[in-house]
C-alpha cells in the first residue's frame, strides 16, 4: 500500500481498540490472525468485493445509458413535442426509462429530485446547468373573425379595453412587455374574462373570435399555418426566450441523462413550429 510498517501497526492497533479484541498475534518473527481476526477478515473481504462490484456497476452505468431519468416538462409542451419523441428514444436506448412529470408549475429540480427538465424562457438560477436547444418566441394572436369584427390593433396601447386572456405561470409576471426595433418599450397588463394555468385552455376562446391572447409559438404555429389564428402587432415583440435542457450539475452527469439531452438536441434544435410560425 506504499506506507510504512509503523503506519500499518498504528492502524491495526486503532482498529483492535475500536473492535475491542485482538486481530493479530504478533511476535518478533511472525504475524498470524487470531480466530477473531480471521472471522473479521472474511467478512471484511466480502464487503470489499461487494464494494468493488458496486463501483464496477456504477462505472458501467456512467458509460452505458441505462436506468431511470426523472424529467420535468410543461404540460402543453410535453404533450405536443416530448411525448411523440419518446418512442424513438426508447428504441435507441432500450435500457433507459423515463419518469415524465407534466406540469406547467415550475418545479425545483434539485429539491424534488429530478434529473433534468425542459424549460422555456430565462433561467435565473445560476446553480443549474442549461443547454439551449432552440429559440421560442411568444406571439400575440387573434382569430381572423375577431380582427374583422373588432379591427386589428397596430400599437400595444390599442389593447386597452380589449379582452386579453392571461397565463398564470408566465416566467416573469402578468405584464406583457412589448419592444420594437427602435428600442421603444410599452407595458400592457392583459385584462379579460379568462386566466389559465395551461395555455391550451386559451384556444377555444381564441378560435371562437372572443379574445386576444399570448401564445408560445410551439402552440400557435399550427394555427397560424392553417389560418385559424393570425399574429398581431408584428412590429413589436415580447420577451424572446428559448428552450433549455436543464440539469442540476454538469459534473459526473450519468450517461442516461447525457443520452436524453443529446437526443432532444438532435430533434428539437430545428423544430417544425419554427417553420409554421
Amino acid at each position: 500500500m506504499g506506507v510504512s510498517v509503523a503506519t500499518v501497526s498504528r492502524g491495526v492497533a486503532r482498529l483492535e481498540e475500536r473492535l475491542g479484541a485482538r486481530l493479530l498475534n504478533r511476535t518478533s518473527r511472525q504475524l498470524a490472525l487470531t480466530e477473531f481476526g480471521g472471522t473479521i477478515a472474511e467478512k471484511a473481504g466480502d464487503l470489499y468485493r461487494q464494494a468493488e462490484e458496486a463501483e464496477s456497476a456504477a462505472r458501467e452505468m456512467s458509460v452505458q445509458p441505462r436506468g431511470l431519468v426523472r424529467l420535468a416538462v410543461s404540460m402543453a409542451f410535453g404533450l405536443r413535442w416530448v411525448a411523440p419523441l419518446l418512442p424513438g428514444f426508447f428504441q435507441a436506448y432500450p435500457e433507459v426509462s423515463v419518469d415524465l412529470h407534466l406540469s406547467d408549475a415550475t418545479v425545483d429540480i434539485v429539491a424534488q429530485g429530478f434529473d433534468a427538465a425542459l424549460r422555456m424562457a430565462a433561467l435565473p438560477d445560476s446553480s443549474l446547468v442549461a443547454k439551449r436547444l432552440c429559440p421560442i418566441a411568444q406571439l400575440v394572436v387573434a382569430s381572423p373573425d375577431y380582427l374583422a369584427r373588432c379591427g386589428r390593433p397596430t400599437h400595444p396601447r390599442e389593447l386597452a379595453g380589449r379582452p386579453c386572456l392571461s397565463y398564470a405561470y408566465r416566467a416573469r409576471n402578468e405584464v406583457w412587455r412589448f419592444v420594437n426595433d427602435a428600442g421603444e418599450e410599452e407595458p400592457v397588463t392583459p385584462v379579460g374574462p379568462l386566466r389559465v394555468t395551461n395555455s391550451d385552455a386559451l384556444l377555444p376562446m381564441l378560435l371562437q373570435g372572443l379574445a386576444i391572447a399570448e401564445l408560445p409559438e410551439f402552440i400557435a404555429g399550427e394555427y397560424l399555418a392553417n389560418g385559424r389564428l393570425e399574429s398581431i402587432l408584428t412590429d413589436w415583440h415580447l420577451t424572446r426566450g428559448g428552450l433549455y435542457f436543464v440539469t442540476p450539475s454538469a459534473r459526473a452527469r450519468p450517461a442516461k441523462v447525457t443520452a436524453l439531452a443529446d437526443y432532444f438536441a438532435d430533434h428539437l434544435s430545428e423544430p417544425v413550429w419554427l417553420c409554421r410560425a
